[in-house]
């Protein structure tokens, strides 16, 4: 699906609440939020963080939707189009970093 569909589905599901987007830099906490509980989880699997206990195994697919979802209503509060932007990132990592990083 691409990026530009994501945008829309959001915004149409957004939209039927009477404050759609929340304002910038109240988004720009949830993204840090969302990335915490993905970094969370992560260090709880491949660090040296252990589970409490009481805590639940989460879904690591759950949580980068939760991020991928946080960046589209900033994305679409700021209207950037992430097809565009994602391309852009594509276009440096095939351009200026080509060289970059060791190749197998």
């Amino acid at each position: 699906m691409p990026l530009q569909e994501i945008q829309k589905q959001v915004d149409d599901w957004v939209q039927q609440y009477k404050r759609p987007y929340w304002p910038v830099f109240e988004q720009l906490a949830r993204l840090t939020e969302e990335v915490g509980e993905l970094a969370r989880e992560l260090n709880h699997r491949f660090g040296s963080k252990p589970k409490k206990s009481n805590e639940e195994l989460k879904e690591l697919q759950d949580e980068l939707g939760d991020v991928l979802f946080t960046v589209v209503c900033l994305a679409n509060q700021l209207g950037v189009d992430l097809d565009e932007s994602f391309k852009r990132v594509m276009d440096k990592c095939y351009g200026r970093d080509k060289d970059r990083f060791e190749k197998k």
